[in-house]
Order: C-alpha cells, then sequence, then structure tokens
C-alpha cells in the first residue's frame, strides 16, 4: 500500500463518554457469531443462484413479476445501503427524524450485509486508514504488480469479510452502540434477513396462489437480488478502488467508475466521496447519476431530514485537483 491515512474530515466519532457504553450488537468483535455464519450462507447460497440465473433466464425465461420483485427488493435494500448504512450513520450527511432514522436501518439489514454496527465501524475504519495499512479491505494490500492485484482485488471484494480481525465496535462506532433503537435493528439482522428472504415468495406465492409462484420469486426476488446487490456493494471496495477517473484530490487511489453508478445508487462516484466524505452528493459533475442523492434531496422536501451537506461550487473547487476545475462541471445542487 502506497497512500497515507486521509486527512479530510474524519468520519470516527469521538468516545468521549464516561461511563462503560452498553453491551455490543449481536455477536459483538468475536471471530465466530450467529450473524457471520449466516453472513457466509448469504454470501455462497445467492451467488450460486446468481450463476445458475443465466442459463435459467436463457432456458425458461423470467416473469414480470420475479422481474419486478427483483428490482424493487434490490433497490430498497441498494438504498438502505447507500442512504442509511452509508451516508447517513457512517458519515452524518444529514440528519434524519427519529422514523427515518429506524426505516433506513432497516431497509440497510435488508441487504443482507451484516448488522448495522459492525458495517458502519468497518467502514469507519477503512476511511481512516483508506488504501494504506489498517485499511480492512484495500486492493493495494499486496502491491502493484499485476499478480498482486489480483490477489488484491479478490481480497478487497470478499476475502476481508473471512479474516479474523474484527473492527473493535466500541471504539468505531460508539454513537451507534449508544442509541437503544439502533442498537436493537443491528442485534436482529438474523430477523432482517429472514424478513428481506420471505416477501418475494410470499408476494409471488399470493400474487400466483401457487407454490411455483412462490418458488421462482424466492430464486429471483430473494437469492439472485442479494447475490448482485453483493458483489455490486463489494465492487465499490475493490473495483473503485484501483480503476476510475480522479478529478478530486484523495489520499488514496478512489476513482468514479460510471458504469457501476446506476446498479450502486450513485456510490460508484467514489473520488469525490473520498476527497469529502461527508457530502450527501457523490456524483457531483454533470451528467453523474445519483439516485440516492435524489432521494434524500426528496426526503428533505417532506421535511424528514435536515441539515443535509449539500455541495457547492466553492467547496469543490477547493477538492479539485490542479487544471481540472471547470466551470460547466459545477455542482448539481440545484437541481
Amino acid at each position: 500500500m502506497t497512500a497515507g491515512p486521509e486527512a479530510e474530515e474524519s468520519p470516527i466519532p469521538a468516545d468521549s463518554s464516561a461511563s462503560p457504553l452498553p453491551s455490543a450488537t449481536l455477536g459483538a468483535d468475536k471471530k465466530r457469531s450467529l450473524e457471520q455464519i449466516t453472513l457466509l450462507l448469504f454470501i455462497t447460497v445467492p451467488f450460486v443462484a446468481l450463476l445458475a440465473s443465466v442459463p435459467l433466464a436463457w432456458g425458461w425465461g423470467v416473469s414480470w413479476l420475479d422481474l419486478g420483485l427483483l428490482v424493487v427488493m434490490y433497490y430498497i435494500g441498494c438504498h438502505g445501503i447507500t442512504i442509511g448504512f452509508h451516508r447517513y450513520f457512517t458519515h452524518g450527511a444529514f440528519k434524519a427524524k427519529r422514523p427515518l432514522r429506524i426505516a433506513l436501518a432497516v431497509m440497510g439489514s435488508m441487504a443482507v450485509e451484516g448488522p448495522l454496527v459492525r458495517w458502519v465501524a468497518d467502514h469507519r475504519k477503512h476511511h481512516k486508514f483508506s488504501d494504506a495499512e489498517g485499511d480492512p479491505h484495500s486492493p493495494w494490500r499486496y502491491g502493484e504488480t499485476v499478480p498482486a492485484l489480483l490477489k488484491g482485488l479478490w481480497w478487497a471484494h470478499v476475502g476481508w469479510m473471512f479474516d479474523a480481525e474484527q473492527t473493535p465496535q466500541h471504539k468505531y462506532a460508539p454513537d451507534l452502540i449508544k442509541d437503544a433503537a439502533v442498537r436493537r435493528v443491528s442485534r436482529q439482522f438474523v430477523l432482517w434477513t429472514t424478513v428481506s428472504l420471505l416477501i418475494p415468495p410470499l408476494v409471488g406465492g399470493l400474487a400466483t396462489w401457487s407454490w411455483q409462484g412462490a418458488l421462482t420469486a424466492f430464486f429471483w426476488g430473494s437469492l439472485v437480488r442479494v447475490a448482485l446487490l453483493h458483489h455490486v456493494t463489494w465492487s465499490i471496495n475493490s473495483i473503485c478502488h484501483a480503476v476510475g477517473k480522479r478529478p478530486f484530490k484523495s489520499r488514496d487511489r478512489s476513482g468514479n467508475v460510471w458504469w457501476l453508478a446506476v446498479l450502486s445508487c450513485g456510490e460508484s462516484w467514489h473520488n469525490l466521496h473520498h476527497a469529502d466524505p461527508t457530502c450527501a452528493r457523490h456524483g457531483v459533475l454533470r451528467g453523474q447519476l445519483d439516485s440516492s442523492a435524489r432521494l434524500i434531496r426528496w426526503f428533505e422536501k417532506a421535511g424528514w431530514v435536515y441539515d443535509v451537506r449539500w455541495p457547492n461550487a466553492s467547496r469543490l473547487d477547493a477538492r479539485r485537483k490542479d487544471g481540472v476545475a471547470r466551470r460547466e462541471e459545477r455542482t448539481s445542487q440545484a437541481a
């Protein structure tokens, strides 16, 4: 690894509490815990389903109902991760009314990417040591040669989740642990995983009034959907730290990967995010689609969120690389 720790605003809250924090979330920092075993199962099983989906779709097709369930459930979980787990709980890009705060915690949990507190702790540690020693999932972990980068891409994409080392949650997410409602949702990871997987077959079975409808809905709307969302999310850790354009200054190798923008709900505009971690919008240049930012804007207009950290031209220009600033590529804050 070549880059040093970032000098931008730290996403890690100061732990100034004088009394011990409440008991940590389900599994705490143990190497083997119930949610880790569950996560392992729902990494491998949905991935097998994703591989099987290609010949199945080619041979028998996929119904509009199954496709609709896949898309709807995908974007519920995706925005739960991008708006909730990432921009809100990890970086505090805005403040949310309590009902939306809990809803975002539940939506993110339904993406089946691990408990909220652990997800946030890992990501805050990633920002503290981005692409440097201590980063949980840098693709540059093993060096810069082609074989080393290939090994590092696998590590950043999925391998790091099987590492024995766990990020201490009390150190990196004390604010979330102290929130009883958030702590409860995080402990209920297995429950929300079950709910997430059962909604598609329930809807499919009732809509077709058949077990076959429930089964195909479970395959496409649960297993394939979870696998696709997993690998898109993990691609932000791997691909977006190895390739992509870098118009903004950051002390790592985060890049913008345009072809992941729609599937990642705007997360693949990753260079600006690492240049300005608390910004509520990641796709700030002209033509950069960011559905997460659009939803945050709608939430703001509805009065559900406030104190949103939107970008502005001067803030962006201060983070641009020399010679890159162009007035026609200014923020779309007013959009």
